[in-house]
């Protein structure tokens, strides 16, 4: 069985921006550089063959590449306390669609449907009840905005869970271009 799901690798001065912002809430649990991605679609468990199936449907996806912007922090909640940390995206239409392609993928290889509402963020740290408050953060890095990167391909992650967080390996990338891109780029072992 493999932890899958689908996302965005963010480029190197995204995830410098979103590193220095990480700091000044005590006991929170920050993302590592390699963690910082955009989740399209999570799908969790899944077999070798059915996980080998969606890499080669994702890459009948066609779609040109587009730009995306970091564009303010929020926060996710639990039980009335505040249980994570994020950066935001700015809206795009090219992004919802982007993960409407991904989804109706993962339906044709007989994954379920999501029933969770879409909301693009990047996880920037996670927090118990042992967290110190995060008002002053949220004050802080709440008007954050990044310069304009472009998306040029999707993700096939796999995710191994681990004490200290979770280890995130790219087992697949998929090219965005008009056209169906063919076989998608199997990654080496990282």
């Amino acid at each position: 069985m493999h932890r899958i799901f689908v996302g965005i690798r963010l480029p190197q001065p995204v995830r410098d921006l979103l590193i220095d912002t990480m700091d000044g809430v005590e006991a929170a649990r920050w993302q590592d550089e390699d963690q910082l991605h955009l989740t399209l679609r999570f799908i969790g468990e899944c077999e070798t063959p059915q996980a080998n199936d969606l890499a080669d449907a994702l890459a009948t996806v066609t779609m040109p590449p587009f730009d995306l912007q970091i564009s303010g922090t929020g926060f996710f909640t639990r039980k009335g306390a505040v249980r994570a940390l994020w950066a935001g995206l700015a809206p795009s239409p090219e992004l919802r669609r982007l993960q409407h392609k991904v989804e109706r993928v993962c339906q044709s290889v007989g994954l379920p449907a999501e029933t969770r509402k879409f909301t693009p963020h990047v996880t920037l740290a996670r927090l118990n009840s042992m967290s110190g408050d995060a008002t002053a953060w949220l004050a802080r890095w709440g008007d954050l905005r990044s310069d304009a990167f472009t998306v040029d391909a999707v993700v096939l992650f796999e995710s191994h869970l681990r004490r200290s967080g979770s280890l995130y390996r790219a087992v697949a990338e998929i090219a965005l271009a008009e056209t169906s891109c063919g076989q998608p780029h199997l990654a080496g072992p990282e």
